[in-house]
């Protein structure tokens, strides 16, 4: 693993993206849909966090699933399938990301710390065993860096957003290298990921909060999210994590 003052530059990119990026062409369910929607939706969350511990895996990705349901959100899968101890980096949207992710396959989420704080989506984030990143603390990257090496050897399929922010579509930000590092100290496949949605009322962009952003989705008639996986990249060992990061973000894009 190479020096950690190399890892230890400030992660906080800063997206352009805000409200004036959401086109406003959305087809709106009928009145009540959003507050029926919620309603079921806590329901389902509060159910789901007394009882996924007990269960895990599966579990979790049912959970998670059935969220993205209750929201009316039509999930659609393709690309190969996910192998244990998987590096999966994808672009960035919306908090949405997260259920997508799990919804496909039990994996330990990358996030920053703020998230651990969300209601409902930090918990759940966490009975996925989240590796949390401290952005104010650069020092502390390598340390996250090593905990996701560890993860991976374990067999344990790690999910990241290596562009660090949201953006309002896909292929927007740069893919940051560090966590790359971890899959070449690991020896694992570097699987990139493509995660569109139809609507663009599904970014979660500029001074957006959970709520507000939870009930703009909610009252939507509709919304489809398309995961796409490209096929696995394999690091060589001591391959350089800058080039890694930009063929991962390459193969997304194509």
């Amino acid at each position: 693993m190479i020096a950690g003052g190399a890892l230890t530059g400030l992660w906080q990119p800063v997206s352009g993206c805000g409200d004036h990026c959401r086109d406003g062409a959305d087809r709106h369910a009928a009145p009540g849909t959003a507050t029926l929607r919620m309603v079921t939706l806590t329901v389902v969350l509060v159910a789901g966090l007394l009882f996924v511990p007990l269960l895990r895996g599966r579990a979790l990705r049912g959970l998670a699933r059935t969220m993205l349901a209750v929201l009316g959100i039509r999930l659609v899968r393709r690309g190969p399938q996910l192998r244990p101890g998987t590096l999966l980096v994808a672009n960035h949207v919306s908090w949405l990301d997260i259920l997508v992710l799990m919804a496909v396959s039990p994996v330990r989420l990358v996030a920053k710390g703020e998230v651990g704080a969300w209601p409902g989506i930090g918990p759940l984030a966490g009975l996925s065993g989240a590796i949390f990143i401290d952005r104010s603390r650069p020092k502390a990257l390598p340390r996250t860096v090593a905990e996701v090496t560890a993860a991976l050897r374990s067999g344990r399929t790690v999910a990241a957003f290596p562009e660090g922010t949201t953006f309002c579509r896909g292929g927007q930000g740069r893919f940051r290298p560090a966590l790359f590092q971890a899959a070449v100290d690991a020896g694992a496949p570097v699987v990139p990921a493509s995660i569109r949605y139809d609507s663009t009322a599904a970014a979660f962009i500029g001074d957006d909060t959970l709520v507000a952003s939870v009930r703009r989705v909610a009252a939507l008639r509709s919304l489809t999210a398309t995961l796409v996986t490209a096929p696995a990249l394999r690091p060589a060992p001591g391959a350089d994590r800058r080039v890694l990061a930009r063929a991962a973000q390459a193969s997304m894009a194509a």
